[in-house]
This record gives structure tokens, sequence and C-alpha cells, in this order.
């Protein structure tokens, strides 16, 4: 049976904040509240949690994860980003955005697209993922909280709690967060391409 918290939006609760780290680092799937919409989200070395997701999901090896960054310099460990790259980062975190980037020898293979070793990259405004992601010291492999046949994502996390029960280990209540994914940047391409339009204001990255 998952765990449910109710953890402030504005102020996380430290002990619900440190309770939430202990279950990703035993290996386990949350549900959590991000600056666009609730996310599911492991610990970036847990094969067998990432699978569960993509169980949940039900998406094969050319999905996209996301690595939910808690700042830039951390960003650089896990994508290879220019000068031009970081500067426009820099404008747009934290801030509802997926930033594709080709992925460093840090980036595990499996969390890769197979053919283009890509990897999806963001920091959220939002405090609770802030604060989880501080206590983590490392980033959350994620993907948006939308299940199979549905169009937008879960926002009610009583629903998500009665919906995934036995597939995930801790739905956090943080808030309501909204129905819009990230718009997604393929920063892969000159010039960059928007290639989902989302949250974030897509019209910024037209020429």
């Amino acid at each position: 049976m998952a765990q449910f918290f109710q953890i402030h939006p504005d102020n996380p609760q430290p002990r619900l904040v440190r309770r939430t780290v202990e279950i990703l680092l035993e290996g386990g799937v949350i549900v959590y509240p991000t600056d666009s919409c609730y996310a599911l989200g492991c610990q970036i070395g847990e094969k067998s949690a990432m699978e569960r997701i993509r169980r949940i999901r039900r998406v094969d090896d050319k999905h996209n994860f996301t690595l939910v960054c808690r700042d830039l310099s951390e960003i650089t460990t896990y994508a290879r980003i220019d000068n031009q790259a970081f500067r426009l980062l820099k404008a747009f975190t934290p801030g509802p955005y997926t930033f594709i980037h080709q992925a460093t020898k840090q980036v595990p293979r499996r969390l890769m697209h197979p053919r283009r070793k890509t990897i999806g990259i963001r920091v959220p405004d939002n405090e609770v993922c802030r604060a989880l992601l501080s206590e983590l010291d490392q980033p959350i492999l994620s993907t948006t909280m939308i299940l199979p046949g549905d169009d937008l994502p879960l926002t009610d996390p009583y629903e998500m709690r009665e919906l995934l029960d036995k597939q995930v280990d801790l739905v956090i209540d943080g808030g309501f967060c909204g129905l819009e994914a990230t718009t997604v940047v393929d920063m892969t391409t000159d010039p960059p391409q928007v290639t989902r339009v989302g949250k974030g204001d897509a019209s910024l990255f037209e020429e």
C-alpha cells in the first residue's frame, strides 16, 4: 500500500522530506509535485524502479525520461552544454521547461534515448521539489504523471493514491500543480526546436 504525505507547498516539512528521500534511496517510486504537473520519480540508479515507472506509463525504451535537477551546476554533470546553451538555460531555469541535450558519460545508458543518446533535463520552480532535490543531493529520474489512454496528467493526489496504490511507494499531496506538462525544447539542433508545447512560453524560442 502506498504511503501518503501531505507536504506544505510553500514550507515543506523537513521530516516528511527526509522520509521521502529515504523511500527513494530504498528503491521506491514516488508521485511528487513540480511547477507544471505531478510526476512519477525514482532514484537515478534504480533500474527496477525505472522499469516500474515504464510499466505504469506503458512506454518503451524510446521514451525520454527526464532528470529533474536542483540547479545548473548539476545539469552540467549529466548533459553536454556549450556556452550558448548555458546562457539560454540560465535564462529559463528554474521553470516549466524540459531541455533535450546530448548525455554525458555520467548518465547510465539505459536512461538515454537508445539511438540519439540524449537525455531530458529540467530545473523546476517548486518548493517541495527543491526540498527533495536538496536532501537527495542528486537528480530525480522522472516522467509526467499521465496514465495510458489519458490525454491529461492526473491532478488529484487522492485519486492517484487510489489508482496507483499497489504500483508506487508514496504519493505526495503538495497542492494543485496544474494540467500542463512542460514545454520541451530540443537543444541538439541549431537553432533549438520546440518539440512539445506545454506550460512554458514556447514563443520565446521562435525566431
